[in-house]
């Protein structure tokens, strides 16, 4: 059964940094591409960050370009996203999600239950 339980949002201030952890079980981590999603209440899922399988090729939005970076541990099948330089607009929950598929996408068959962040003086 796959799971993916992400950790380490909060509460920071406006320029603070987080970073947040995704626990991945239930399948072969190291086959498959991921991806980080935000959503804040009435929009709909906002793709953030990407990185295939390798952990070599990395995606990104324009929202956080230079601010977020994406990286994963496929020895212990975890996912990271660095947080640096927040906004009040970073504000949300955010999830980390399984690519459906064995070719990176931002198409995803599974995500997680999602960590709230909130940037806020």
């Amino acid at each position: 059964q796959v799971q993916l339980v992400e950790s380490g949002g909060g509460l920071v201030q406006p320029g603070g940094s987080l970073r947040l952890s995704c626990a991945a079980s239930g399948f072969y981590f190291s086959n498959f591409g991921m991806n980080w999603f935000r959503q804040t209440p009435g929009q709909g899922l906002e793709w953030v960050r990407g990185i295939a399988n390798g952990g070599v090729s990395k995606y990104c939005a324009d929202s956080v370009q230079g601010r977020f970076s994406i990286s994963r541990d496929n020895v212990k099948n975890t996912l990271y996203l660095q947080m640096d330089n927040l906004k009040p607009d970073d504000t949300a929950v955010y999830y980390c999600a399984k690519v459906e598929g064995m070719t990176w996408s931002k198409r995803f068959d599974y995500r997680g239950q999602g960590t709230q962040v909130t940037v806020s003086s």
